[in-house]
């Protein structure tokens, strides 16, 4: 019997590409959603999980589930033995978490306690924890290793990353048989080389890279580059929405971007971690390499063949200029590493976005 993994989130962008990793590992996932970053699909399933059925040729069982209602997640755990269990449900948009702090205390940090005490109830012991780079705040220095401070979080959402972070370690230390992998994010893209699943933002994309191929697309006009005058390659930062900066701009300068498909990977290496009751761990998954705001569009650009317009702002204040990772303590100790490059990730990321223009919610990927 294949071991049974609990997917929490597991119909988004990430969580639905681990899908992918476990089931072809060999792992049974079961994936609750509740659908606040997932497009509902045909029988009420994530479409993205659909999709995965047919990429796979498989059946995923899956159940309508918000961690907050915890007599449900009671009720789940009593039907199930699972090995262990992956946790990416919440809400993570960075500039809605300034908006909201109340909301994202409530949902991000009562949803895990439900679920840790809940895990605690029924035996179940192992954790992946989708967790940021944002817990490091801004960089004290390059690249950022899992020693640089953390805690000096700029958001609300970086914030919540960081006190769960913190319940788990507290957890692991009160009860020597728990054992958790924390996987520090950097910025994920690209998609399923199948064109099938990716990242489909609801609204204005929160991240450069979907607003980039939205652009190439021709669902949004133009790009707005904040700042011609960083310590970055091309002195540039990015915000998607110059008119309201306050509430929903996300800038980057030079980040370090990964493939999700590798990111994926990186969890099934966490999950193997875990057998050997490895205690509490922290990795970071990125590439090591930073890319500007110019260099990601270009990239796009090639991939496209299509000239994205973008248009220069005035900079702002309290920008960080540069942030990339140093993530060879994940390939010394889980024997993992980034394989795809830019040109990898902004080739699959066009494919998707070119075969579904509007995300998840068209009548399926075109030809």
């Amino acid at each position: 019997m294949a071991q049974k993994v609990l997917v929490t989130g597991g119909g988004g962008y990430i969580g639905s590409h681990c899908v992918v990793e476990l089931i072809e590992a060999g792992f049974c996932p079961v994936v609750i959603d509740n659908f606040s970053n997932a497009v509902r699909g045909e029988g009420d399933v994530p479409e993205s999980l659909r999709r995965i059925e047919k990429i796979l040729d498989t059946n995923i069982e899956f159940h309508e589930l918000d961690l907050l209602d915890r007599p449900g997640l009671e009720k789940l755990f009593k039907q199930h033995s699972f090995s262990a269990v992956m946790h990416f449900a919440g809400l993570k948009a960075v500039g809605e978490s300034v908006e909201q702090p109340l909301r994202y205390y409530q949902v991000n940090l009562t949803a895990t306690m439900n679920l840790l005490e809940v895990m605690q109830t029924h035996g179940v012991r192992n954790l992946v924890f989708s967790s940021s780079a944002t817990v490091y705040g801004d960089p004290q220095r390059l690249p950022i290793d899992e020693q640089h401070p953390v805690g000096g979080c700029t958001n609300p959402y970086g914030k919540t990353k960081y006190f769960i972070e913190e319940m788990i370690m507290d957890q692991c230390k009160a009860e020597k048989d728990w054992n958790a992998v924390l996987l520090r994010y950097f910025n994920p893209i690209g998609a399923h080389s199948s064109g099938l699943i990716g990242e489909d933002p609801q609204g204005i994309p929160n991240n450069l890279l979907p607003y980039v191929a939205q652009v190439a697309i021709g669902r949004r006009k133009h790009l707005n580059v904040f700042g011609n005058d960083y310590d970055t390659i091309d002195g540039t930062e990015f915000n998607q929405n110059a008119s309201n900066c306050e509430s929903s701009f996300f800038s980057l300068g030079v980040r370090d971007y990964i493939h999700v498909v590798d990111l994926a990977k990186g969890h099934i290496a966490a999950l193997k971690k875990l057998k050997g009751n490895c205690g509490c761990k922290v990795y970071n998954l990125g590439t090591g390499t930073g890319y500007s705001v110019l260099q990601m569009v270009k990239a796009m650009e090639k991939a496209s063949g299509i000239e994205i317009l973008y248009l220069i702002a005035p900079r702002r204040g309290g920008d960080v200029a540069s942030c990339y990772a140093d993530a060879r303590l994940a390939e010394k100790e889980l024997g993992w590493k980034a394989d795809f490059d830019l040109e990898r990730m902004c080739k699959d990321l066009w494919r998707w976005q070119s075969k579904n223009p509007t995300g998840f919610t068209n009548n399926g990927p075109s030809s």
